[in-house]
């Protein structure tokens, strides 16, 4: 779906103009394209998280790894998203999950999403990585008095369900810890979760992967894929990679076309970004919010924003459906009026970097992580829901670890690994976005 419903979103050839591609650290090393015939053991298409953490996991296994890249490190979603290590990367209820997998099942999926943010920790420490992170947990805030019990809800429902103490923040609350604007009327804080500046930390995993023995080539679009009976041909435009086994790990990026395997099981869909300069600690005291912490409101179609250590604030918002050059420009004034309404103080600041790019939702509004085949020689780790930061970092070492059994599929939660089923009448998921952005809009102003 996404190389053929969007084709204008795929600039390969050139960098995103964020923020993130303004400010980030030096790659430091080489990732020529592939221009020759080569062979491997696992062949990983994709540098980002997922892919880059299943290239290290392989590569300290010592395995034969290589991974091709369309564009450069972090191209993707990668380096493109707001910085947020946190527990997420579902759109299934909990009770539903429930219903669906099991409670023991959903504790499982639960906790793995708490080991994801401490994997991320653990790397950026691990292999010096300057990820430039900030906070210590992240908030949910009620954009309507009538959310405001639903937050008390949620709290009593994830300690009972969880174990998970999470604080309830009043109104006035808000205000006293930094948080404070007009449309938040209460706050529910999580004490698990930091940012990060995605782009120096998938560069730093990509450093990681490449030490450790993994050869990753940048600027290497795969166009076809051929499977045989000894194993898979991977063809881009300059170069032919053959190898045992591959992992998909393009995540809202995949082409279907090539990668027929994923074929009607994902959608995905636009979020997008704004950063304004840096405020003056006068400004950030008359808006009243002066905490580093990780927020988003309780609408459906959510915004997001947190203060950067540098002082300046990042807002983001899911929404459009519009991924060419012109559709950007055309949301462009309504992130910004929707970022003007929050936090009136800042209307007036300058816009500095504006930026687009895909998530991916899955038909069963939970990750993916297994083999696509049979044989199990094609594997994915797939769909975060926007929450890709830690899960991805996760979910790549782990299909890596199920690809050489050094994990058994039993051990992970089956809320992960039952399904990557199919959207029913593919061909209309546009469509199905449209109709949900109307509904998400009705609910978000209930």
């Amino acid at each position: 779906m996404a190389s053929t419903t969007h084709p204008h979103a795929f600039h390969f050839n050139r960098a995103v103009d964020s923020y993130w591609e303004a400010s980030a650290d030096p790659l430091g090393i080489e990732t020529p394209p592939l221009r020759a015939e080569e062979s491997c053991e696992v062949a990983i298409i994709g540098a980002g998280f997922t892919g880059l953490s299943a290239a290290l996991e392989l590569a300290l296994q010592g395995v034969d790894v290589r991974v091709l890249e369309a564009g450069h490190v972090g191209w993707g979603a990668s380096g493109r998203n707001g910085g947020f290590a946190c527990i997420g990367s579902h759109k299934l209820s909990y009770p539903k999950m429930i219903n669906r997998y099991g409670l023991d099942a959903t504790k499982r999926y639960y906790e793995t999403m708490r080991q994801s943010v401490a994997l991320v920790r653990e790397n950026i420490g691990r292999f010096n990585i300057d990820a430039w992170a900030t906070g210590e947990g992240e908030v949910t805030l009620a954009h309507l008095p009538s959310r405001v019990q639903e937050l008390r809800d949620e709290q009593a429902y994830l300690r009972q369900t969880f174990g998970d103490m999470t604080e309830f923040l009043s109104k006035d609350d808000l205000k006293a810890q930094g948080l404070d604007g007009p449309g938040f009327f209460a706050g529910l804080k999580g004490n698990v979760g930091f940012g990060v500046h995605p782009l120096n930390y998938v560069r730093g995993l990509a450093r990681a992967a490449n030490g450790a023995g993994a050869k990753i080539h940048g600027r290497s679009q795969l166009i076809r894929w051929e499977e045989t009976g000894d194993g898979h041909r991977l063809h881009t435009q300059e170069g032919l990679l053959k190898a045992g086994q591959v992992i998909v790990a393009t995540n809202g990026y995949t082409p279907e076309d090539v990668s027929p395997r994923h074929a009607g099981r994902i959608m995905p869909a636009l979020s997008s970004i704004a950063v304004t300069r840096p405020l003056t600690d006068a400004e950030r005291r008359a808006q009243g919010w002066t905490s580093a912490l990780m927020a988003y409101d309780s609408r459906k179609l959510l915004h997001y924003f947190r203060l950067l250590p540098n002082g300046r604030f990042l807002f983001g918002g899911r929404g459009g459906t519009n991924a060419s050059d012109e559709g950007g420009d055309a949301y462009r004034p309504v992130l910004i009026k929707a970022f003007a309404e929050l936090f009136p103080a800042w209307a007036t600041v300058e816009i500095t970097h504006y930026w687009r790019g895909f998530v991916c939702l899955s038909n069963d509004l939970v990750p993916y992580i297994g083999a696509l085949d049979e044989k199990k020689t094609v594997w994915t780790a797939i769909a975060y829901h926007g929450n890709g930061v830690a899960m991805g970092s996760w979910s790549g070492r782990a299909v890596a670890r199920l690809l050489t059994k050094k994990t058994a599929r039993e051990e992970l939660s089956p809320v992960l690994t039952r399904r990557l089923s199919r959207f029913p009448l593919p061909a209309f998921r546009p469509l199905y976005l449209k109709g949900a952005y109307v509904w998400y809009g009705w609910e978000d102003s209930r």
